[in-house]
């Protein structure tokens, strides 16, 4: 934001050169960008006067002309601008001055012509950008001032860069209530009294979307002269703000938004047909905007309407359809208040930015409206004439942002800030800010927050007002205290870093991915949960939050295999994000993918690719860090995003933990990837609970080792007959395993065959044969009639 020192000064008027005021404002956090003057360093120019103008003997492109303003008479003066002609008003440098660039004015003669004097264009004064012909000043500019004193050029031009949650200081009145309060000084705002109502006529306003304009403020201003101009001093205003004045019209809005901060906007009375629907656009609804732009609206952008169509985006740019032109006499002016959301991103959108979208996003006054109405009624009545009709607002109530109170501690300044600040002085701060008092406790404050700012809603703002207002620069100095005890560490919780540890040391790599992801990959992935959708996403391929880790690790794949790594080992630890009801649980959980060859590429490693039990034997790897491998077993299942003859599902206990297997063929065809992909994806919780370890002791007696070769049923999962022979195998049973599995010639089709390593020990004694042997017979007789097995 771009504003006049000197306008700035009108309201309020601290003791400080330009330099300190740059260097108070930038330290309250209103960051100072560029300090520039508003015109070149130039003197011994004054207003002058073109009396007559004759062409030049010897040039068709120059002119004589003569010019009164100086002192000593009319002089003469050599001209070849192209508006040069009797009776206007314009900058004459006089014989002797000095002008940008150390330039200094002599008499001269051009063409053998005498030239006492220069008229001047805005560029050769750097004083603005028009560099077409003499910079022509109002028709009552008093001949023969200094022009620096009429123009009041002894002015700097500052650039404020604000942060987007300080919209309260988008105008010259919030800069000025900040400096004021830094400096302990008054603030002289302009008064706003109600204009009186010359003029029956109305226009009636609806609010048909009061959750997004909740305040609508209408005057119909009648009669107006359109022809008159702006007045000088509220050109310069506007000019060195950043805006061209273009018509009083116009300029007084703009002059309304940069000097109280709230944007206006004009229409011809004429072109609107009935009242003022303020509605949600129709989707595919098309208006054409004041820059001649044509824009097909979404559903989802307020405007302003009348009975037969649409004729403002609200809070971004008016139509051209109603827009005031030269032949206007009678306007519509509106004031309103549009909640932050219902603008936020709708400019963007459409590829826009306007300064009144810029200000609406951020926030408006929500109480400003009526005094805004009045001010510019007053300006334009002062400037155009007119007849000032009644004052029209429709608001709801329900909608209206509402009053908010804060509690600060005395005991939470100290602690925070570092130093003891004097009641009296908390209270002038704040009080200056425009927050009111509504309680004074013993150990603490009620402060109500004005209308303005929408960024104080917690003692820690009110905290950092008060550091600001202070002086970064005056908060003390030190290293800050606090107890810091070490927290406990549980030993059945293993930690995530261990687990981390385990899958590197294994060849995995660690990605971290955005939470972020394309709704349709999720879709394809876990298709059962629907994800949170974005309102205001970064970008399209970015637009729900992710109820699963295994879509960001497969696109981190195909980022790899587009840049020829035929091998990919990678695992994530994050969050993912699934809506149960109304409430969005965050489930913490583990993720890895296996790509390509089992070993690196290596003369001595065999060139097999990766299979389910690879990824299967890293993940059980995982579940042994826990000391609880019992607990965990896997079972085959369905996912709609793996293989359905590779897929298992690991539970710990009787409850769900997590899927492990291929990425389904049809998945990996649509992601066009060539090879087969292996993926986990399992709850922390199940992996970060261990058991803690227990000595045991070991015996000194052999070990006695029976195998048995089964033949059972196909679909009979070794999981199941494992189960079997641990229940009913006895209490010295210490090591069971499948190690061999055999289907083909020689058997039942129907069929498999199955051997199972049985290891038997005893802590205090050599076991018999005769307790072997029952302890196998029992276990036979058990896979007989629960699985219908039989010894080979």
């Amino acid at each position: 934001m771009k504003l006049s020192e000197a306008w700035l000064r009108e309201w309020v008027k601290p003791n400080l050169s330009t330099d300190e005021l740059v260097a108070q404002i930038t330290m309250a956090g209103l960051e100072v960008d560029a300090v520039e003057a508003v015109a070149g360093n130039f003197n011994g120019v004054v207003v002058g006067e073109i009396l007559s103008v004759e062409p030049h003997p010897d040039a068709d492109k120059l002119r004589v002309c003569q010019v009164a303003g100086d002192s000593e008479g009319v002089r003469q003066v050599v001209c070849g601008a192209p508006n040069a002609r009797a009776g206007i008003k314009i900058p004459f440098a006089l014989v002797g001055a000095q002008l940008p660039g150390d330039f200094k004015i002599k008499k001269a003669k051009l063409r053998g012509v005498e030239s006492l004097g220069m008229l001047c264009a805005q560029t050769e004064l750097q004083a603005g950008d028009d560099d077409d012909g003499l910079w022509e000043l109002p028709a009552d500019a008093p001949v023969g001032t200094d022009l620096r004193d009429y123009l009041q050029l002894n002015d700097q031009i500052i650039e404020v860069d604000l942060t987007p949650n300080r919209s309260d200081c988008l105008s010259i009145k919030g800069l000025a209530r900040e400096v004021a309060v830094l400096n302990r000084c008054e603030v002289t705002p302009p008064a706003i009294a109600p204009v009186p109502v010359t003029a029956a006529e109305s226009l009636p306003v609806v609010l048909n979307a009061p959750e997004a304009c909740s305040r609508y403020v209408g005057r119909v201003i009648r009669n107006i002269d359109i022809s008159r101009p702006s007045p000088l001093w509220l050109q310069e205003k506007l000019r060195r703000s950043g805006l061209r004045p273009i018509d009083a019209v116009v300029d007084v809005t703009n002059y309304v938004l940069l000097e109280l901060g709230q944007p206006m906007h004009a229409f011809d009375l004429a072109k609107l047909e009935g009242g003022i629907d303020v509605r949600m656009a129709e989707q595919g609804e098309q208006v054409v905007l004041l820059d001649g732009q044509e824009l097909t609206l979404n559903a989802d952008t307020l405007v302003i309407a009348d009975a037969k169509q649409a004729l403002a985006v609200a809070g971004i740019m008016g139509g051209k359809h109603s827009a005031v032109t030269g032949a206007t006499q009678n306007i519509l002016l509106e004031s309103a208040f549009f909640h932050p959301l219902a603008i936020a991103g709708r400019a963007r959108s459409y590829g826009l930015h306007t300064d009144s979208s810029h200000r609406f996003e951020r926030g408006v006054d929500y109480q400003l409206q009526l005094d805004a109405m009045e001010r510019a009624t007053v300006l334009l009545l002062e400037i155009v004439g007119g007849e000032a009709g009644p004052l029209v607002e429709a608001k709801n109530d329900e909608h209206l942002p509402q009053a908010r109170q804060v509690t600060l501690r005395r005991g939470r300044i100290s602690a925070a800030l570092g130093l003891e600040i004097a009641d009296e002085d908390i209270e002038a701060m704040l009080l200056g800010l425009g927050l009111t008092l509504e309680e004074r406790r013993p150990d603490a404050w009620v402060f109500g927050v004005p209308s303005y700012r929408f960024d104080l809603a917690l003692e820690v703002d009110l905290l950092e007002e008060l550091a600001r207002i202070y002086g970064y620069n005056r908060l003390p100095t030190r290293s800050l205290a606090a107890p810091l005890p070490v927290p406990a560490h549980a030993e059945r919780q293993l930690g995530l870093p261990a687990l981390r540890r385990q899958l590197v040391a294994r060849g995995y790599q660690e990605a971290v991915t955005y939470s972020f992801i394309e709704p349709e990959l999720n879709r394809q992935f876990d298709p059962d949960n629907d994800p949170v959708t974005l309102k205001n996403p970064i970008s399209a391929d970015m637009g729900a939050m992710r109820t699963s880790l295994l879509p960001g690790l497969v696109k981190t794949l195909q980022h790899n295999l587009n840049r020829q790594q035929e091998r990919v080992r990678l695992f994530e630890s994050g969050l993912r994000f699934i809506l149960r009801g109304d409430e969005l649980e965050q489930e913490p959980m583990l993720a890895g993918l296996i790509y390509g060859n089992r070993q690196p590429e290596e003369w001595a490693n065999s060139q097999d690719p990766a299979d389910f039990y690879d990824i299967k034997g890293d993940l059980e790897a995982l579940l042994a860090m826990t000391g609880a491998e019992g607990e965990f077993r896997f079972q085959a299942a369905s996912h709609p995003a793996l293989h359905p003859g590779q897929c298992a599902a690991v539970y710990r206990g009787d409850r769900l933990a997590g899927f492990v297997g291929a990425v389904h063929p049809q998945l990996q065809q649509a992601l066009d990837i060539p090879r087969p992909v292996y993926v986990f994806e399992v709850a922390q919780w199940a992996l970060l609970e261990a058991r803690l370890p227990a000595f045991k002791p070991l015996s000194r007696f052999p070990a006695i080792r029976r195998d048995l070769a089964l033949l059972l049923a196909r679909e009979t999962a070794a999981d199941q007959v494992l189960k079997c022979v641990e229940k009913h195998a006895g209490e010295h049973l210490i090591d069971l395993k499948v190690f061999d599995l055999y289907m083909g010639k020689g058997i039942d089709p129907h069929r498999k065959s199955v051997a199972l390593g049985l290891t038997f020990q005893h802590p205090s004694r050599t076991l018999t044969e005769d307790e072997i042997n029952a302890a196998v017979d029992l276990v036979v007789q058990h896979l007989q009639s629960d699985f219908d097995a039989t010894l080979r």
